[in-house]
């Protein structure tokens, strides 16, 4: 009996021991849960006062500048209520939305691409690395006129422009992240017979992805650069036109509507990013919230 009642006493030991790590695992986890919590209200908090400062400034500096040519933030909201009444904002931006659509889709995916073939096979890296280079080392905006004598003024010649904009960044970020992968890693992944397939989905595109997220990043800001620039040397459509076409007219409360729109857009899009960086390569995103 004294065998069986020791036996006893042991599994109850051991069923509270697992309770106690249990508990504590979970109360580490409400502990990080309520500090991400609190990070996320400060955060919030702040941006909130950087954002009062930031509409304050510039209030004030509208009360001291000519109206015909710099407008209050109340008047830039007056004119986005009535341009988003009546259509005019929306009519401007979706040609844009289709052209930065269109042409960052290619550029993610040719440029991705490329830099994995670049970073893969070395008689392609020695023989075209210094084309890409010549041609990034060249300014895109150099090249639009040549773009629009060769396409035209539609929206075959805005995808181009933009296209081009948004391939570098991805090109070159793509071959450094495949690059900086460590090769002894490489070299363990061989060393257990692993396939060339194997290598790639295990070791290397896991090791490049925050550098293709980050080429990303760069090819949707050189992109809405792009967008802009294409509808302002094409067809007279987009918001590039409509910012023209209100400056032109001395409508600056107006004009700083698409201007802003710009910036909010970039904004969001770079926060939905983040959002797919989390969940697509977790290992890559800091601790601690934005």
């Amino acid at each position: 009996m004294s065998a069986v009642q020791h036996a006893g006493s042991s599994d109850a030991a051991g069923r509270e021991l697992a309770q106690d790590i249990a508990n504590d695992q979970a109360r580490a986890e409400r502990v990080a849960i309520a500090r991400r919590r609190q990070a996320s209200l400060r955060n919030f908090g702040i941006r909130l006062v950087s954002l009062a400062i930031f509409l304050g400034v510039w209030q004030i500096a509208a009360m001291n500048v000519d109206p015909v040519l710099f407008t209050s933030p109340w008047k830039v909201a007056v004119a986005a209520v009535g341009m988003i009444g009546s259509g005019e904002l929306w009519n401007g931006l979706w040609p844009s939305l289709l052209v930065l659509l269109m042409g960052l889709t290619l550029a993610i995916v040719f440029g991705t691409l490329l830099g994995l073939a670049l970073a893969r096979f070395h008689i392609l890296d020695v023989g075209l690395t210094v084309y890409i280079t010549f041609l990034y080392s060249i300014p895109s905006v150099a090249l639009v006129p040549l773009i629009v004598l060769w396409a035209g003024y539609e929206t075959t010649a805005k995808v181009i422009i933009l296209f081009l904009f948004a391939f570098f960044p991805m090109v070159i970020n793509t071959y450094q992240g495949v690059k900086s992968v460590d090769s002894k890693l490489l070299e363990v992944g061989r060393a257990f017979r692993c396939s060339e397939a194997q290598l790639w989905k295990n070791i290397v595109l896991p090791g490049a992805l925050p550098f293709i997220v980050t080429g990303i990043r760069l090819a949707l800001g050189r992109g809405l650069i792009g967008m802009v620039l294409a509808d302002l040397y094409t067809a007279i459509s987009g918001i590039g036109y409509l910012i023209v076409r209100t400056a032109s007219t001395f409508q600056v409360d107006k004009m700083f509507v698409p201007i802003v729109t710009l910036g909010l857009l970039g904004v969001t899009l770079t926060a939905l990013l983040r959002v797919v960086e989390k969940k697509v390569a977790p290992w890559t995103v800091a601790t601690q919230d934005d």
